[in-house]
């Protein structure tokens, strides 16, 4: 049996297609498939339409949290009540199609653990598109390990890594696709082009990307704390520049670059060099607080969602 875990937040206009569509492409699965949806606290219909699901098809689950913690906490939520013999994780807009998951299944029979996908086409506006394209290659060039360029949330995970991510990973600042490549085993990658969404509107703000942004290149990677030490060396020699400029204006006492006088040379350059140090330190004082904010939410071990109900068949019946 496979496991489809779909995290769902307001996404009342796309509920009733994604389920048909579901519906429909599951023959081609040829496998007995459970669809693990995760309420990840919608304020308009989601949940009473996702029980009615639940009432009239005895293969759909639905996880109820307790308030809105976040897509990636959404997933794990699902991931811990995934019974298959592998999960799938799929968006609720359709964007990612339910159509594609035979030639995920089929590389899973062959052997491999995780199945990813890798977006060869966005039908997005140009200038996400390019954001997601700049964010993707830095984190690449940036993390420790090796995080497959395009690939999204959209996956299939074996259930050996499934337990994996359930009970070894307890951080609770998640990114998924890390973990996904951080757990390692046996993967590869689908290329598929990913579709506009179904209907409603986009959930992610632009708030929110920057947060996974963050979280993707805070979590694989140690360059953001480098760039001190590199900001200090630089910040080094650009003072030791300026202080040999002054020097010379002082022993020569003749004008260079436009400046009239060795006091005006020196202070001018006193400072920029002050200014430049100043924001330097700001900077560097800024990364390092993100880190440290983030050992401090992981240190208080607080659980990174909490599920309120969860809802079968027969529990909807009885």
């Amino acid at each position: 049996m496979i496991s489809i875990v779909i995290p769902i937040y307001n996404e009342e206009e796309n509920i009733e297609h994604l389920y048909s569509r579901l519906t429909a492409a599951g023959p081609s699965w040829e496998e007995d498939y459970e669809v693990v949806l995760v309420d990840d606290g919608s304020v308009d219909r989601s949940l009473s339409m996702m029980l009615e699901l639940v009432e009239k098809d005895e293969r759909i689950k639905v996880v109820k949290l307790s308030r809105n913690f976040g897509h990636q906490q959404a997933i794990t939520a699902g991931l811990r009540k995934a019974s298959g013999d592998c999960a799938i994780l799929m968006d609720g807009d359709l964007q990612d199609p339910p159509e594609e998951l035979p030639r995920f299944l089929k590389k899973w029979r062959e052997g491999y653990h995780v199945v990813y996908a890798v977006r060869t086409k966005r039908k997005e506006f140009i200038l996400k598109r390019m954001a997601y394209s700049i964010f993707y290659r830095l984190l690449a060039s940036m993390s420790n390990i090796n995080i497959p360029l395009d690939s999204g949330d959209f996956c299939l995970i074996d259930r050996r890594v499934v337990d994996v991510l359930n009970d070894d990973f307890t951080e609770n600042i998640r990114f998924v696709r890390g973990l996904r490549a951080y757990v390692g085993f046996k993967q590869i990658g689908v290329k598929y082009e990913r579709a506009e969404r179904s209907a409603g509107e986009v959930k992610y703000t632009l708030k929110q990307l920057m947060r996974l942004a963050m979280d993707g290149l805070l979590d694989f990677s140690f360059v953001p704390l480098r760039l001190a030490s590199f900001l200090g060396i630089a910040t080094a020699f650009i003072s030791l520049g300026f202080g040999l400029f002054h020097i010379i204006q002082m022993l020569t006492g003749k004008e260079l670059f436009g400046f009239t006088s060795a006091v005006d040379a020196g202070m001018t350059s006193m400072a920029i060099a002050g200014f430049f140090i100043g924001g330097m330190i700001l900077l560097v004082l800024g990364i390092i607080g993100e880190y440290i904010g983030r050992i401090y939410f992981e240190v208080k071990r607080r659980p990174a969602f909490v599920i309120e109900d969860f809802y079968t068949n027969s529990k909807i019946i009885s």
